[in-house]
């Protein structure tokens, strides 16, 4: 039997006749990059490949010394023969699917994605395959997000009512990606805005791919005491019953994630609001994707695989599971990066 253009080795999804992994889970020669994130992106490789995005923030979480070549999004590189290429997938700035064509054959890599756009990164834009590698984070039809228009018009709400009780509001967001998003869509007339500091890393790609972005100061216990309950602070959830956080009581708590869905069968609690924004697609965005792909065959992975899988079967897909590579060192990752 034929070894299929790509297979999962204790190393990652590898591609032998190119010679290249993506988003390898140990070191390896070349690795091609889907996104930044901790579960996709780790160092230690000789060599990476990436959107031009995707590298400067590379650069920017595991050092300038890392060695990252730029591809610009649609732009074909040959790679012993093998044809590779990246496409937005609107997940954060400088994500990634992978396109890659071996004698006719085309796969392709979703990393994880989603279908709706935002201000704060490169717009999804479907592209054909033969087999289509779909994450599937929310692949049960009781994720359907709502606009998300409607969900920063709830977010500011909260906020107001915050400031109208005196209280700093706090909102957990993961801090590459989703604090950057959480920044760009809020109303910043409201009051001042303040980042913890591990989302502030990342700020200059931003300001470097033009992403439009309010004043955002690191937050310390002076500047947010000095705004007097107005202001409204964007920190990781790892701050949670730590002194940092303390510092700025009184607040009030709330967390910005896919699994705040109130149909969610993960939802946390701990916070005092949630709000279902995703960076994820929803089930609907899911399977229009798999569609418009075109593709002959699905691999699904990274979440409710099981479920998609069977529902692509019974609807006539040849689909299967991507056998399970590592979890990430620490498995509560996969819930901040939603």
């Amino acid at each position: 039997m034929n070894t299929p253009l790509l297979h999962v080795t204790e190393h990652g999804l590898y591609c032998e006749a190119g010679g290249f992994h993506i988003d390898p889970t140990r070191h390896v020669e070349r690795a091609l990059i889907t996104h930044a994130h901790a579960d996709h992106a780790r160092p230690g490789s000789r060599s990476y490949l990436a959107p031009p995005t995707g590298a400067v923030i590379l650069r920017a979480r595991y050092g300038q010394h890392l060695k990252v070549q730029p591809l610009p999004f649609g732009e074909q590189l040959n790679l012993n023969g093998v044809t590779v290429s990246f496409h937005p997938a609107g997940h954060i700035l400088g994500s990634a699917q992978i396109r890659v064509e071996h004698r006719g054959e085309v796969w392709v890599v979703s990393g994880d994605y989603k279908t709706e756009r935002d201000a704060a990164c490169e717009a999804f834009e479907p592209v054909p395959c033969h087999t289509f590698i779909t994450e599937s984070t929310f692949a049960l039809p009781v994720f359907k997000w709502q606009p998300q228009a409607e969900i920063f018009s709830e977010i500011n709400s909260w906020w107001l009512a915050n400031q109208s009780a005196g209280r700093t509001s706090v909102v957990f967001a993961y801090a590459l990606g989703k604090a950057q998003r959480v920044l760009a869509g809020v109303d910043a007339s409201i009051g001042p805005i303040f980042l913890h500091p591990d989302a502030r890393t990342y700020l200059a790609a931003y300001q470097a791919a033009r992403v439009p972005l309010p004043e955002a100061p690191g937050a310390t216990p002076e500047n947010v005491a000095a705004a007097r309950g107005r202001a409204l602070v964007i920190a990781p959830r790892s701050v949670t019953r730590t002194p940092w956080l303390e510092k700025f009581a009184p607040f009030t708590t709330a967390f910005a994630s896919g699994w705040m869905h109130p149909d969610s069968p993960m939802k946390r609690p701990g916070t005092d609001a949630g709000f279902a924004l995703s960076d994820h697609a929803d089930w609907d965005g899911i399977l229009a994707t798999i569609r418009a792909t075109g593709a002959e065959r699905v691999l699904a992975t990274h979440g409710f695989t099981g479920q998609l899988v069977r529902w692509l079967k019974l609807n006539g897909w040849d689909a299967a599971e991507l056998p399970s590579q590592p979890e990430p060192r620490d498995k509560k990752q996969m819930e901040l990066f939603a």
